[in-house]
């Protein structure tokens, strides 16, 4: 690539960048964080804790989003000075380093870029993430303990946190399902488009005459509720069981009846947790797993309303939507996005983030029709 290519390209990201920087404001991301700093500094801040964790969280969100915009917008500054140096001292080691620094930049714009197209109610939620196990049996429960490590490795990738509210294990392998938290600003924006029917083709490993079996697990991705939704959940209107909890265990999980079944009376959603010792920590954690799925459900009520008006039938995009080839061909593909790798083993190891960024684009450009 000669320095003329990089210079164009570098021009390209510069204005990918300016509109980001339009659409995300730092400016107006900087004001508010001087407004939220008072408040942060204010010594009656702890007075009341829900308050004090919103305004310290939300401090800590966009101080975070503008240190990146900041930081990709000296990197483009730092390469168009490095890409001059190199041409005039005619450097072709340093021409080689502009083209990798380059393409790292370009990655993290198109990052940031996918950033701004989630602009949903919930998008800059938290994650909270349910794997099922369905049609194909033990091939099936086989599969969704794969996409579960598929996410958790996702997450463990980019340093998000995540934490597992409860496993639902099968009898001969896998999991029937499961349940976990993605701890980061903007995760169910992202997750949410990875909602839908997961299909796997393989020769399986469960059966002894080495036949193809084709499985399904179902991934259901909903925004983690905050204080502002005002969910609330009577005791009246729920029933609380307590069991043991299954599954590999120690140092007393599993002596004890400490995991937690919630059963919402009026609709008739049932949730568990038993993850944790405490059968309260089951229990808190249960209901917010609740929590979240009534607020789903409320926002899934008004949107059918929405479309009831509009007399729009609306899509089927969050039915199947993947499917992991692994005989007689290795390949995964999107089946809205058609984006698709050869290399399953990536996949599965985490390696999603150019199907969550193709899924995201799909949808937005599905909102624009």
């Amino acid at each position: 690539m000669t320095a003329a290519d990089l210079q164009a390209d570098l021009a390209v990201l510069d204005r990918t960048l300016q509109s980001i920087e339009a659409v995300l404001d730092p400016a107006a991301k900087k004001a508010e964080i001087a407004e939220l700093a008072e408040q942060a500094a204010a010594p009656d801040l702890w007075d009341d804790q829900d308050n004090a964790q919103a305004v310290t969280s939300k401090l800590s969100r966009l101080q975070a989003e503008v240190d990146r915009i900041t930081a990709l917008r000296g990197r483009v500054d730092d390469l168009g000075v490095l890409i001059e140096l190199a041409v005039e001292e005619d450097d072709p080691a340093t021409l080689s380093e502009a083209q990798r620094d380059l393409k790292g930049l370009s990655a993290d714009i198109e990052a940031l870029e996918i950033r701004t197209l989630l602009a949903g109610e919930y998008d800059q939620r938290d994650a909270l993430v349910t794997i099922r196990a369905e049609a194909g049996g033990v091939d099936a429960a086989d599969f969704a303990s794969m996409l579960l490590r598929m996410y958790l490795r996702w997450a463990e990738r980019h340093g998000y946190a995540t934490e597992v509210y409860d496993t639902s294990f099968a009898e001969e392998a896998g999991i029937k399902s499961a349940t976990f938290t993605v701890k980061e600003p903007f995760a169910y924006g992202m997750l949410s488009v990875e909602q839908g029917t997961h299909r796997l083709v393989r020769i399986s490993p469960f059966d002894n005459q080495g036949r193809r079996q084709t499985s399904f697990a179902g991934v259901d991705v909903l925004p983690v509720t905050e204080e502002t939704d005002h969910i609330d959940v009577p005791e009246a209107d729920i029933r609380v069981d307590v069991f043991r909890s299954s599954g590999p265990g120690g140092q007393s999980v599993n002596t004890t009846d400490s995991a937690v079944r919630i059963t919402h009376l009026p609709t008739g959603l049932v949730v568990s947790c038993q993850n944790e010792k405490s059968q309260l920590q089951n229990k808190a954690a249960a209901l917010r797993v609740l929590q979240s799925r009534l607020l789903e459900r409320a926002r899934a009520e008004k949107e059918a309303e929405m479309r009831g008006l509009k007399g729009d039938a609306g899509n089927s995009w969050g039915s199947q939507m993947r499917s992991y080839v692994l005989h007689p061909y290795q390949m995964v593909k999107d089946l809205r996005t058609e984006h698709e790798v050869g290399n399953p083993d990536a996949v599965f190891d985490g390696d999603i983030d150019a199907f969550i960024d193709a899924g995201v684009r799909w949808r937005r450009q599905q909102g624009e029709r």
